[in-house]
């Protein structure tokens, strides 16, 4: 009885009661609230991520031979060198952020500016970099062919399969004139797509013509590559291509199943809004710190609680950067 008394004595003192139950502001109860429900959104997001490439593990393009730019160095293969940077810069803003957080601690309030500067540079950085990887994704660099049913073909050398063929090396021009549809003819009313550089039949002469060149399909072997055909199926295969495809979109992509370049968009895409809202807040912050808001106060529990948001973002991409990138 006693030993029940004592253990309620001694958590109505922790609770506190009021405006702070165990001593946390209204706000920062409010933050963590918030991180818990964005946890569970983002950990859905991957879990449904997860679910589709298992369901289609034969066919799912890997990450190395995808995000294998890196910035002036056109034509150079490195993969994952600039994700890894990326993810790095990212950490370091939250290293950043604790210092700043600790200087407010201490009301230090020329630390404050300095690591909440730093932070903010980190993020933009990051911000600007996600952008750089969307707009290489998107504009794609070799290009590859679709067929009827979906498959995606890609064209490597048969001497050196790991080196792939642009579609510019192997289309062979033929002259004709290419009109784009608009909803004003036909009677499907839609609008074509911007057409691609190179026609179906112009990749099938050139392919047909080049016996250096072969196909490389989006289906993984036991060992993790991509399965390579040989120059007689490939000259089989060539046959069932129907669609150009350069890059990628919520339709089709270059780089294999089309749910790869879905998950991309809307995973990091809102992992990275996520990120922008963070920088967008921290400069409101600087500000306010600058113009001495929270000296007056007597307090820096404002940068605290962005603080907590922006470990949250951090600790949610080294989830995507696991799952997304490396695994």
């Amino acid at each position: 009885m006693s030993s029940t008394i004592s253990t309620t004595i001694e958590d109505e003192d922790l609770w506190g009661g009021g405006n702070q139950p165990f001593k946390s502001s209204y706000g920062k109860l409010m933050m963590w609230f918030f991180i818990v429900s964005d946890a569970l959104t983002f950990s859905g997001f991957l879990v449904a991520y997860g679910f589709s490439r298992f369901k289609n593990i034969d066919s799912w393009p890997i990450a190395d031979e995808v995000f294998n730019h890196f910035p002036f160095l056109h034509g150079v293969d490195a993969p994952m060198y600039y994700v890894a940077l990326m993810t790095f810069v990212l950490i370091f803003s939250s290293v950043t952020m604790v210092l700043a957080v600790d200087a407010g601690h201490h009301m230090q309030k020329d630390k404050v500016t300095f690591y909440m500067a730093l932070t903010i540079i980190g993020g933009a950085i990051f911000v600007g970099s996600q952008a750089w990887e969307w707009k290489n994704f998107i504009n794609g660099e070799y290009g590859a062919v679709e067929t009827t049913g979906g498959q995606i073909y890609q064209f490597v050398y048969k001497d050196n399969p790991k080196k792939r063929v642009g579609l510019e090396e192997i289309a062979f021009e033929i002259p004709d004139e290419r009109v784009q549809h608009d909803s004003k003819q036909g009677v499907w009313f839609y609008n074509e797509p911007t057409l691609p550089s190179f026609t179906v039949d112009e990749i099938i002469t050139g392919f047909n013509s080049n016996p250096d060149i072969v196909i490389k399909t989006e289906k993984i072997d036991e060992k993790g590559n991509k399965i390579i055909l040989s120059r007689e199926e490939s000259l089989e295969k060539i046959n069932e291509v129907k669609y150009v495809v350069e890059g990628a979109n919520l339709v089709r992509n270059e780089y294999g199943n089309r749910l790869f370049a879905d998950f991309f968009f809307f995973i990091t895409g809102f992992h990275g809004f996520h990120v922008f809202s963070g920088v967008v807040i921290n400069i409101i912050i600087f500000f306010n710190v600058l113009v001495g808001t929270y000296e007056r106060r007597g307090h820096y529990e404002m940068v605290e609680k962005v603080g907590l948001y922006w470990h949250f973002v951090d600790l949610v991409w080294v989830f995507v950067f696991t799952f997304f990138y490396l695994v």
